[in-house]
């Protein structure tokens, strides 16, 4: 029967079946054991025989029905050139082996059609395979004995055929061959016009080609199945790669101490964001005095201030829409997407009064006791040929420099009238930030 583990919900989804197989250890430890050695002895057993089984059904599945179909067919077009080529009685009289083939095909046709258990599916195939071997034997019996080692020939070569396209389990393969070989020995040894040294020497003489057969398909179903353990195992380190690739995706826009993005990723995201002709307003918030909560309570505390003050901040933005990062030092930057001056004042203050209400220390602050944020903001409403995302965050940043002027610990929106610095002060601020 199929491992429950290894079968998934729709059978032949081959994808997802590998998907499946690599979240297994143990299939995929055999499978590395087995590539590790030498081809010819590629034998696969227990659970991992059973993936594979699983794995090509579907084709394997398609030829054969196909094949049975082929044999109904020329299985009817046989009977109608007997019924015009030979005598009446002995096209009568092969009716009823001819006809005997029709649903033993039609059996393995119509159970193959579905997955079911492998005793299910090995049993019918091994079945029908008796029945057409047994017709084709019984044709010759009707035809007579001048005809008999033809049509025996014929059976064993039915037989081969199968054998060859048949990608079925090596013991069936074995049984097929060992009917065959079985069948033509027994009607040969029947026929009195055929003495015993000649039937036997005939059989030796067709079963080394049958046995030949049977090695070149197992030479077949070895390379198809280390075919399956490479396309396995390198799907499983194609994963691994994308993954890994991912993780340093994911390093390359975080921000190591914080865990919110660094300035690079949200640079793009403002690109990005900006190219679309959305709404965007910009917050750079700024932690008062930060040099001197890290003179009196040392960089660790200050690494933990920076860390903590990261997650208020993002719990009073939209997470799917918005985009904290930090910016430098003890700067942080938020990206509001569609939101007007109202909205990002409202979230800016709401900011600015969840860092105040967390009330991490810094006895060196100007403003209080404990940590503050002083924060800018600037909004771009419309599209402007004179406004480009750099000069956005030029607005904010103006804008901040204003708030930390007006005492610190409180919100700035830009605004053109009244935040223009002059030549003197914009030099002065961009060479000295203020703490």
């Amino acid at each position: 029967m199929t491992d429950p583990r290894v079968r998934p919900s729709v059978v032949g989804q081959g994808s997802a079946i590998l998907d499946l197989l690599m979240k297994d250890p143990e299939i995929m430890a055999e499978a590395n054991r087995l590539l590790s050695g030498r081809t010819r002895d590629i034998w696969l057993k227990g659970k991992i025989a059973r993936a594979y089984r699983e794995r090509s059904w579907r084709q394997s599945a398609k030829v054969i029905r196909s094949w049975m179909i082929w044999v109904i067919i020329l299985d009817l077009m046989m009977l109608l050139l007997n019924m015009a080529l030979l005598p009446r009685n002995i096209a009568v009289d092969m009716l009823a082996p001819g006809v005997l083939m029709v649903p033993a095909a039609l059996g393995v046709v119509l159970v193959w059609s579905k997955h079911r258990g492998e005793a299910i599916l090995s049993g019918a195939l091994a079945a029908g395979m008796m029945v057409i071997l047994l017709s084709v034997c019984l044709f010759g019996v009707t035809a007579g004995d001048a005809l008999l080692e033809r049509y025996l020939n014929i059976m064993l070569f039915v037989a081969l055929t199968g054998i060859i396209i048949f990608n079925v389990p090596f013991a069936l393969t074995q049984g097929i061959a060992a009917v065959a070989l079985g069948l033509y020995l027994a009607f040969l040894l029947q026929s009195p016009g055929v003495d015993v040294k000649s039937a036997l020497s005939g059989f030796f003489f067709f079963a080394s080609g049958v046995g030949a057969t049977v090695v070149a398909r197992r030479t077949m179903t070895i390379l198809a199945q280390k075919s399956f353990l490479l396309e396995l195992r390198d799907r499983r380190n194609m994963i691994e790669l994308a993954e890994s690739h991912r993780h340093l995706e994911q390093i390359a826009k975080v921000d190591a101490l914080t865990g919110v993005a660094n300035r690079h990723w949200m640079q793009e995201k403002l690109d990005a964001l900006w190219q679309q002709g959305a709404p965007i307003a910009l917050l750079m918030c700024d932690i008062d005095d930060f040099k001197a909560l890290n003179d009196h309570l040392g960089h660790m505390e200050g690494d933990r201030c920076l860390t903590r003050v990261a997650r208020v901040i993002e719990e009073c933005v939209r997470s799917e829409m918005d985009c904290v990062a930090r910016y430098g030092g003890e700067e942080f930057l938020v990206l509001l997407a569609d939101a007007t001056d109202a909205e990002a004042m409202t979230t800016a203050e709401r900011i600015r009064q969840r860092v105040a209400a967390a009330r991490m220390p810094n006895p060196g602050s100007r403003v209080s006791s404990y940590v503050t944020l002083s924060i800018g903001v600037a909004v771009s409403n419309t599209r402007s040929n004179a406004l480009t995302a750099e000069k956005l965050q030029t607005q904010a940043d103006t804008a901040l420099y204003f708030a930390k002027r007006a005492g610190r610990n409180q919100v700035r929106l830009w605004d053109a009238n009244t935040h223009t610095m002059g030549n003197s002060e914009e030099e002065t601020y961009h060479v000295r930030r203020l703490g």
